[in-house]
């Protein structure tokens, strides 16, 4: 997710992929949260379905291909000393082919798998709210 400013909200998604009760994060490399654990997902093109951008997002991004999705939460992402204010949706998937791995090295430094009771510090903002509705499932 890019920090440009903008006359307005930027949409992003985000997908919590879950594997054995264990949640996929990804640490982002880059603004906003750089070196935070968060949802792999991004920015929705103009014209796209944010569940369209969230299986092209997760491809791109970790080599995934989902299964059904359903959405978890709305993450509303407001950082005005970051000049960056995001809404995006937070889909969850408990179904996917493929092994995940780190595809954009320039915008990610790790990737791993963590049970909803141990998430790693410190955490995005999306990772927060969906681990929050998770556990309120």
């Amino acid at each position: 997710m890019s920090t440009q400013p903008s006359n307005g909200p930027r949409v992003g998604c985000g997908v919590a992929i879950l594997r054995d009760q264990r949640l996929l994060l990804i640490r982002r490399a880059r603004p906003p949260e750089a070196g935070c654990w968060s949802l792999p997902g991004g920015k929705v093109e103009l014209w796209e379905r944010t569940a369209e951008a969230a299986r092209r997002e997760i491809a791109e991004e970790i080599g995934v291909k989902l299964g059904a999705l359903e959405l978890l939460c709305v993450v509303d992402y407001v950082a005005p000393d970051e000049r960056a204010h995001w809404v995006s949706p937070a889909y969850l998937a408990t179904e996917f082919e493929g092994e995940p791995t780190l595809l954009e090295p320039e915008k990610h430094i790790g990737l791993d798998w963590f049970p909803l009771d141990a998430l790693p510090s410190p955490l995005a903002q999306s990772a927060q709210e969906a681990a929050e509705a998770l556990k309120s499932r």
